[in-house]
């Protein structure tokens, strides 16, 4: 059975790069969404074991998004891997205290985004 998955991204494009790779493995069935709003309004219906989310997002920005996940019962401890463009610190730090696994920037490969999905989801990959 494929793992459930949402990924969240104000860029279509981007979302549907991160799909494709997870989906192309056929180990992930995957939702995606624009904003953090329409997220939260998936989480009740959805049984997710991955979250991919942009930390740059419009209204409600990622990190936001990560605080309202990881408060869910059901998804307190769910793999989470945050996609950033700056790869600034602050950016990195805030994720993981928000409750990020696994911090990626872009630009990455699907190779990257793979081991960081792996890693989040304690298969290995990273350090």
């Amino acid at each position: 059975m494929p793992i459930r998955a949402l990924v969240v991204d104000d860029s279509a494009a981007m979302r549907t790069f991160v799909s494709s790779v997870l989906e192309s493995t056929g180990d992930y069935d995957v939702d995606e969404v624009g904003h953090g709003f329409e997220a939260i309004r998936l989480l009740p219906r959805g049984d997710y074991s991955l979250f991919v989310f942009d930390v740059n997002m419009p209204d409600f920005n990622g990190i936001e998004l990560i605080r309202a996940v990881r408060e869910h019962p059901r998804y307190s401890q769910t793999p989470l891997v945050v996609m950033t463009t700056e790869g600034r610190l602050g950016d990195v730090e805030r994720a993981r205290a928000a409750g990020a696994k696994v911090v990626i920037t872009k630009p990455f490969t699907p190779a990257g985004l793979l081991e960081a999905v792996a890693e989040a989801r304690g298969l290995g990959g990273g350090d």
